[in-house]
């Protein structure tokens, strides 16, 4: 790469002037922007750049069937990426130089790939069926635990839905309440949501996680003690926002049903049964997950009992059924046709030689209401670190920041800065062919609308186009050459259609699994480590460290002048 090239290269880096960082991948280092495919992606970049997407579809009538991916039922259409069978070549390259498909093996072999608290990530093994074999984690198979828990899971859901749990009067269970935050909640709280057309009748499911009191306060105002059942999920059962609402939760039952009603109401997840014990749940109704589960990974374990209550056990294993059916295809389809390879990579296209940084995820789904949230954990939290497996700071960018809310909601809402705003926005529409609430008239329209934005933001409008077609709607010249700069549109934004077959627990089970790979495919290039959250504790100490300083029980010493007058101003004193 000549003296101008490699400029261009590293400017592709948002922490301008720092010296690219040597990845260590595999069985050797690998230095990204000086890579032989690194060097050779940010040429295509460049080059390509002078290139719009309108005029790629129109000089290549075969590009959506070169530049698409058809799994099973499901499609993924990257034709409106701003990419070309090259620039796909040499990403698929890039895959082969990080050594991806060694580090899926360490994965599944067990090995401690989340170094820095010498733990594995084996949440594939949550879906792994019986009978396939074992799943080893330091020489131990783990598949026997893992399906004695899912037992117990589907015994105490027979249990429920059979009517046969009874509370303290006697009455069957009409409520759960899970109380869990994070991991214990998004997942189980989103995939709630995305099965509403396969919910348990008679039973109704609420998610409580925010420290604040109306969270908690909101959702016990509808229910009634002598039918509510809560589901505290904690790992370690001392985690603040989830022990603060359990006390909570627990007041409220007993000052109804007396101590004695706590056993009857109140189910664990977690690991410490003494902590369970001490507070009252029975250690039999106590389900339980291991270490090398991350939280944001959680859902496939017992994390998962409030959306198993929620739509049935036989649901959920179909759920498990469709993770582990993308577990399959993950691990052994080629770079070219494996879908969370192929996201993966074209996140680093977009935000690594383009400069994106940030995606849009657009379901045209209103029950996957909840996944960007649920989306932001797990990209973001995975792989917003700072520094590299081997301590160095990142020279390049990670984690583009991800945003979005269902179609066609936010297209009366943010869309307009994606048309027009000027910032490069890479978009992720998600569809269905079938509706999951079939509504006459109704879904029909849902598709048009996704398949005309992914249109528009391609396409763009010209000045000369708009100002045509001012005029032949009848306008005159001067009034439409003064408006065609305001209805005009850049386009070549680039965007993925996923469209899948319809929305049910296969369905839904595969995408997250999809979503969990393409984090950890991007993890392994960029060369970080995916499965802490060190920044996530620190906050943690930093408020336990506050508290009794605004309980008034210590005193307000070598804290920060703002964070002094805050604390201050709370209880209405002078700092």
């Amino acid at each position: 790469m000549g003296g101008a090239g490699l400029q261009s290269a590293f400017r592709l880096f948002h922490h301008q002037g720092v010296a690219p960082a040597v990845i260590g991948v595999g069985g050797g280092p690998m230095t990204p922007a000086v890579s032989t495919a690194w060097q050779s992606l940010a040429r295509a970049a460049e080059a390509g750049r002078a290139t719009p997407l309108r005029d790629r579809f129109a000089t290549d009538p075969g590009r959506f069937a070169r530049l698409s991916i058809a799994w099973n039922d499901w499609l993924l259409d990257f034709s409106k990426q701003r990419v070309d069978p090259n620039s796909m070549t040499l990403l698929h390259e890039l895959w082969r130089a990080a050594e991806v498909p060694a580090w899926i093996a360490r994965m599944r072999a067990g090995e401690d790939i989340n170094h820095t608290e010498g733990r594995a990530a084996l949440h594939i093994a949550l879906r792994h069926p019986a009978g396939k074999g074992p799943l080893l984690h330091h020489g131990q198979d783990v598949m026997p635990a893992v399906h004695a828990e899912l037992e117990k899971m589907r015994t105490f859901c027979a249990a429920i839905h059979g009517r046969h749990w009874r509370g303290t009067t006697g009455e069957p269970i009409s409520d759960i309440v899970n109380i869990g935050i994070g991991g214990s909640d998004l997942g189980p709280r989103m995939a709630t949501q995305a099965l509403a057309a396969f919910h348990q009748p008679g039973l109704r499911v609420h998610y409580v996680a925010n420290l604040d009191g109306a969270d908690l306060a909101t959702t016990l105002a509808a229910l009634q003690p002598r039918t509510t059942l809560f589901v505290i999920a904690s790992k370690t059962f001392t985690t603040q926002e989830t022990m603060q609402n359990a006390a909570s939760a627990r007041h409220w039952l007993v000052q109804a049903l007396g101590e004695a009603a706590v056993a009857r109401h109140f189910v664990a997840v977690s690991t410490n049964l003494a902590e369970v014990a001490r507070f009252g749940i029975d250690p039999a109704n106590a389900f339980a997950f291991w270490d090398w589960v991350g939280g944001r990974y959680s859902l496939w374990s017992v994390i998962g009992l409030p959306l198993a209550l929620a739509v049935g056990y036989e649901n959920f294993q179909r759920l498990l059924a469709g993770a582990h059916a993308m577990d399959e295809h993950f691990f052994s389809a080629p770079p070219a046709e494996n879908l969370p390879g192929t996201m993966a990579l074209l996140e680093i296209w977009n935000s690594n030689f383009l400069g994106a940084d940030n995606r849009a995820l657009l379901p045209y789904s209103q029950s996957l209401g909840l996944l960007p949230r649920y989306l932001q954990q797990l990209e973001m939290e995975s792989n917003g670190k700072p520094v590299n497996r081997q301590g160095e700071a990142l020279a390049y960018s990670v984690a583009p920041i991800l945003w979005g809310e269902p179609g066609t909601n936010g297209q009366h809402a943010f869309y307009q800065l994606i048309h027009q705003g000027g910032r490069l926005v890479p978009c992720e529409f998600i569809a269905c062919k079938q509706p999951d609430f079939d509504l006459p008239g109704h879904h029909e329209k849902l598709l048009a609308n996704c398949f005309a934005q992914g249109e528009a933001l391609m396409r763009g409008r010209t000045l000369a186009e708009t100002t045509a077609e001012l005029l032949a709607g009848g306008m005159a010249a001067d009034k439409a050459a003064a408006l065609a700069p305001y209805r005009s549109f850049a386009g070549n934004q680039p965007s993925t259609t996923l469209l899948l077959p319809r929305l049910d627990p296969h369905t839904l089970g595969a995408l997250l699994a999809l979503y969990e790979h393409k984090v950890f495919v991007e993890s392994i290039i960029w060369n970080i480590n995916p499965f802490d959250q060190w920044g996530v504790e620190y906050g943690k100490q930093l408020a336990n460290r506050l508290l009794p300083i605004i309980e008034g029980k210590a005193a307000a010493s070598g804290l920060d002048s703002s964070t002094a007058g805050l604390i201050a101003a709370c209880k209405g004193s002078a700092p």
